[in-house]
C-alpha cells in the first residue's frame, strides 16, 4: 500500500491546470478537487456528485472560487477542480472532507502539495503559472469504461 501512496504522491507532482483565464500572481488559493476519492477511480456520474456536493460546501464558505480541471501532461486523466481562495489549513480540513489524498495549494505563484491523508512532507512544485494551459472553455469530463475522466473533443488552447 505505502508503493501505491508514493506512487500517486509522484504523480500528483507533475500535475497541469486548464483554466479559462489565469489567476492573479498574488493570489492565494487551494486546488480542491472531490473526483475519485483516496485515488480510487469512480465513474462519472459517482465523480459529479461529488463535485456538486463540494461546490454546496464551497459556496457556503461565502469565499471567491473558480472552477479549473486538473490533468496530467498527456491530458489522458483530468479531474474538475476548484480554486478556492482560502487558507491553507482550511483547505486541508475541506479536501479532507472529500477523501483527498492531497490538495494544491498556490501562494504567490508558488505551487505546494500538501498532504491530506498520506504520510508525505508538503512539497513545492514551483511556478503555478508554468504549469497553467489557457483554454477557451473548459473541456466536458465524460465516462470512460475505466471511469477515468479523458477530455471531450471540441476545446482549444489559447
Amino acid at each position: 500500500m505505502e508503493n501505491h501512496s508514493q506512487q500517486l504522491w509522484n504523480i500528483y507532482q507533475s500535475a497541469s491546470f486548464l483554466l479559462t483565464q489565469h489567476l492573479s500572481p498574488h493570489a492565494h488559493f487551494a486546488i480542491i478537487t472531490a473526483f475519485n476519492p483516496m485515488g480510487e477511480l469512480l465513474d462519472a456520474c459517482q465523480n459529479r456528485l461529488l463535485d456538486r456536493q463540494l461546490l454546496r460546501d464551497i459556496e457556503a464558505l461565502g469565499v471567491p472560487y473558480r472552477a479549473l480541471v486538473g490533468t496530467n501532461e498527456q491530458l489522458s486523466h483530468m479531474e474538475k477542480s476548484w480554486a478556492v481562495f482560502m487558507e491553507p489549513d482550511d483547505s486541508v480540513r475541506l479536501a479532507h472532507k472529500y477523501r483527498q489524498n492531497a490538495l494544491y495549494y498556490v501562494m504567490r505563484d508558488e505551487l505546494m502539495l500538501l498532504p491530506c491523508r498520506m504520510d508525505s512532507e508538503p512539497k513545492k512544485l514551483g511556478s503555478f503559472r508554468s504549469r497553467v494551459r489557457l483554454v477557451h472553455e473548459l473541456p466536458e469530463l465524460v465516462p470512460t469504461d475505466r471511469a477515468e475522466g479523458v477530455a471531450s473533443l471540441g476545446f482549444q488552447f489559447l
